[in-house]
């Protein structure tokens, strides 16, 4: 299969993963900015050559021709959103307001997202163990879903 068709199966199937969504809709980041971030990354993880920026940009599920410059712009975009909030919590711990209670459900979410992620690298082999496996790796990811659209809705209402 062509880099091309790979990353756009990968981009297709995590852009549409409803953790991400829910996580992408409340970050700083675009979903065009995302989708570059993860184009850029995978580039350089994935592929078995290092890709130029005009190779990155082509592999951007847009159908209209995306120049160098405009998928650059916009990695940079992306990265300087990601430095910001990596700030912006390092600010808020600084200053002790992460030692506060409002945080615990933060936390345990997560550690709730930890759990899922590691539950799906473990694979096991038998058919029985797989199908409790996944029943496993759907409750984790409804309760996910759950918790984070409620806290999702309720820091807007607060603000």
């Amino acid at each position: 299969m062509k880099l091309k068709e790979t990353t756009e199966i990968w981009l297709k199937g995590a852009l549409n993963d409803p953790i991400v969504k829910i996580l992408a809709k409340n970050s700083q980041l675009t979903k065009t900015q995302l989708e570059t971030l993860l184009i850029d990354f995978l580039a350089e993880n994935i592929s078995d050559k290092h890709l130029n920026y005009d190779e990155k940009a082509r592999l951007r599920l847009t159908k209209a021709k995306l120049s160098r410059g405009s998928f650059n712009r916009t990695l940079k975009q992306a990265k300087e959103n990601v430095i910001k909030s990596i700030y912006t919590v390092l600010l808020l711990g600084y200053l002790g307001m992460f030692e506060t209670t409002t945080l615990d459900p933060y936390l345990e979410i997560a550690n709730k997202l930890k759990e899922y992620t590691e539950a799906h690298q473990e694979l096991p082999e038998g058919e029985k163990d797989l199908e409790d496996h996944l029943k496993v790796i759907e409750i984790i990811r409804e309760e996910l879903e759950t918790s984070l659209k409620h806290h999702s809705n309720t820091e807007k209402s607060e603000v």
